[in-house]
């Protein structure tokens, strides 16, 4: 037995690397030929854009730590130095990469043409298709585009973060100007990155860079072009936006994001083409390192492409009209039958708790529920928090009509939710001018819970109608994330919620939590408390079970605290989307721990905690990780469901499909590897989203999972629950 005192570094997986892990497993849905073509698209599309999170955030940050002396924010347990992360970092992004130009290139295009869909160049193009890019050109192009010089009188522009930029050497053969120059061409996000030069039976693309490419003499007249290639910079964007003191949050906030879009390059991805003068002009002007000795190895933050950069642009193709055939089928959440004719959604509320699992239920509930609440004269007050909104929030335009209304609304908006503070400030002042009382939460604290409390006026009584979520009010990603989502008027949770609102709106404390778990406050400590007394019941030869799906599994303590339960005995099943630390299966240690992993179509975002077996189980459903950020720096709630029926779809339907998954589900091996679950001949093969996606279709006229067991005043309508079950679990076992 290995105790606490004597963990290696080696018994934890670096938190970076896991990462790249993670995203691997997103290449592989590119990679399966079994998947629809276009899905395979998206995934490249998917993998592009988290790898540029990964070094806008991550890599930005190791960076800092290994060549600016700024120290770690969080204990590294792996023992690794952040030049040592860097290094092994560059080499792993290395070979992703080169693995998802292979997919595409190999795969992927010629696929898409067998499929009657073309991506090719200008040059390929017949007499009547050359006259359309002639004509887009310039028509569209032409008017936008900003040819840029670079010498002496013209210095070099500071390039946009994620920008995509055409270089071009050019030599003058008439004319004023320098004999030889260098020169950038911008590609505007407003136009296409890929042209339709074709029809809707057979598309045609011609990439945006090729067609400006072809076209650099009409816009550098009296030069010639010797070389041109493209390129993109990757930059620091987890600048810290609250590192001075303000007395106005939003403008500071505002202040800080113009900054951060002209902040450090962090990569620089270039075409394998690209001429050698050009790139090291790049790299001298971004401060770039590309041939860095380090322990006899070489460094470098330069990634040359065999391919169009910047493949999150993909996503153009993924919404082809009369594709559907290569798209993953449609299909139509599940309503609540009683929900479907906009009955009373607060006596529904009032009879039991409701519990809908999103994608697979739909969330117009939750817009109905604002929506209602907004126009309902009974209403005396909104509060909600908003973390992450959608461009065209049904639920924002809700709480302005509130405030109209004359009810006492107030929100919550967290302006630091990285990469949608922009959306979240425009909301935000759109909100203030029409009367909703907005708060930004803490500066130092990120509000992540997601919380909706609605108080209403029935007869002589107060009544408060609570929303709690795992995900976000975005009904655009709630098509995109499986989430649970909680409704209920029970009065304990209701105190807690009244409790935690006035404690992020006026700094109110001292409140004794009945039912909510609350970061900072005990999240961890009751997290850790909850895994021990499991520990404690294995010990005493007591029956003893953990069950756990979160995003990303990193925090030490918890993970000890893990370690020492599966010495003990206790029986562990984690679902890990993400990055995991933990290292299941190392004997002594970690042998009693399974860790599986979960892509496919939907991303897996809910966080379901089950601690022991059987009726007497405690299950918990939570906005948070467990992750120090998320006990330690975030507003975060964890929230009990206690009633019978709903804890029996959790524990009869919804986990075992996670659990069973053999299809999709990756398991973690000791050495930090993931493969595929095993599959028997004598074993079905069950996929787990297609399993809820089923069951959500053959109770598609029935209810969703609700109870009548918790406490309500005796005027509540009292109504027999109704269960969105077959009488068997959806895996038929």
């Amino acid at each position: 037995m290995i105790s606490g005192s004597s963990l290696l570094p080696e018994h934890f997986i670096n938190r970076e690397l896991s990462w790249l892990e993670f995203n691997a497993r997103v290449l592989e849905e590119a990679q399966d030929s079994t998947n629809p073509l276009l899905e395979r698209v998206k995934f490249l599309a998917i993998f592009s854009s988290n790898l540029d999170e990964f070094f806008m955030v991550r890599v930005a940050g190791l960076r800092e730590q290994a060549f600016g002396g700024v120290a770690a924010q969080d204990f590294t347990a792996d023992g690794l130095s952040a030049l040592e992360q860097l290094l092994m970092i560059s080499q792993r992004v290395r070979q992703l990469v080169a693995d998802q130009y292979q997919c595409w290139n190999e795969a992927i295009l010629p696929a898409l043409a067998q499929q009657q869909i073309q991506i090719v160049s200008p040059d390929t193009l017949e007499k009547t298709q050359r006259k359309r890019v002639t004509d887009f050109f310039r028509q569209r192009a032409f008017p936008i585009l900003t040819p840029m010089a670079i010498d002496p009188s013209h210095p070099s522009p500071r390039f946009h973060n994620r920008g995509l930029y055409l270089a071009a050497q050019l030599h003058r053969t008439s004319g004023v100007g320098p004999a030889n120059l260098f020169a950038v061409v911008q590609l505007p996000q407003v136009l296409p990155r890929l042209v339709p030069v074709g029809s809707l039976n057979q598309p045609l693309f011609v990439p945006l860079e090729e067609i400006l490419a072809a076209k650099l003499p009409e816009l550098f007249g009296g030069y010639r072009i010797e070389h041109s290639s493209t390129f993109r910079v990757t930059r620091d964007m987890d600048i810290d936006l609250l590192e001075q003191e303000s007395d106005d949050m939003l403008e500071s906030i505002e202040t800080r994001l113009r900054v951060r879009q002209q902040s450090q390059a962090v990569r620089l991805e270039v075409r394998a083409d690209m001429g050698r003068d050009m790139l090291t002009m790049l790299i001298g002007e971004e401060g770039l390192h590309q041939k860095l000795a380090i322990d006899n190895r070489t460094y470098s933050e330069v990634y040359p492409l065999h391919g169009m950069l910047d493949m999150t642009n993909l996503l153009e193709l993924v919404q082809l009209p009369g594709k559907d055939h290569l798209r993953e089928p449609t299909f139509v959440p599940r309503y609540p039958v009683g929900l479907r004719h906009h009955d009373d959604l607060f006596a529904e509320i009032d009879d039991q708790d409701i519990l809908l699992h999103h994608p697979f239920d739909s969330f117009d509930p939750v817009v109905h529920f604002i929506e209602k609440a907004a126009n309902d004269p009974d209403v005396l007050a909104i509060k909600q928090t908003l973390y992450r909104t959608s461009g065209d929030s049904s639920i924002v335009q809700a709480l302005i009509h509130a405030a109209e209304n004359g009810k006492h609304v107030t929100a919550l908006v967290e302006l630091k939710a990285r990469f949608d503070e922009a959306n979240n400030i425009v909301w935000a002042r759109q909100m203030e001018r029409a009367g909703v009382h907005v708060v930004y939460g803490f500066m130092d604290l990120k509000t992540h819970c997601k919380l909706a409390l609605v108080v209403r006026q029935r007869g002589k009584k107060v009544r408060r109608y609570v929303h709690l979520s795992t995900g976000n009010y975005n009904p655009t990603t709630a098509r995109l994330y499986s989430d649970l989502g909680f409704f209920t008027s029970n009065r304990l949770i209701a105190e807690d919620a009244t409790a935690l609102f006035n404690f992020l709106t006026g700094y109110s404390q001292g409140h004794s939590w009945k039912k909510l778990v609350v970061a900072p406050h005990d999240l961890k400590r009751r997290t850790l408390e909850l895994i021990d007394e499991q520990t404690e019941r294995a010990r005493q030869g007591k029956s003893s079970y953990i069950f756990a799906k979160l995003n990303s599994l990193v925090d030490r303590k918890t993970i000890e605290s893990l370690y020492r339960a599966s010495q003990a005995g206790v029986s562990m099943e984690l679902v890990v989307r993400g990055i995991c630390c933990l290292r299941p299966g190392i004997p002594g240690l970690s042998e009693n721990i399974e860790v599986r992993s979960i892509v496919d179509r939907f991303l897996e975002h809910s966080r379901i905690f089950v601690f022991g077996s059987g009726p007497k189980s405690q299950i918990f459903l939570s906005s948070a990780d467990w992750m120090p950020r998320n006990f330690m720096r975030r507003v975060e709630v964890m929230f009990p469901l206690e009633s019978a029926d709903l804890r029996q779809h959790i524990l009869e339907e919804i986990v075992p499909a996670y659990l069973h998954d053999n299809v999709r589900a990756r398991i973690l091996q000791a050495d930090g590897h993931y493969v595929r679950a095993p599959q028997s001949a004598d074993q079905p093969h069950l996929r787990a989203q297609h399993v809820l996606l089923d069951q959500a279709k053959m109770t598609c006229g029935d209810q969703v999972p609700i109870s009548t067991n918790h406490e309500i005043d005796e005027t509540a309508q009292k109504k027999k629950p109704r269960m969105n079950t077959n009488g068997r679990n959806s895996l038929g076992i």
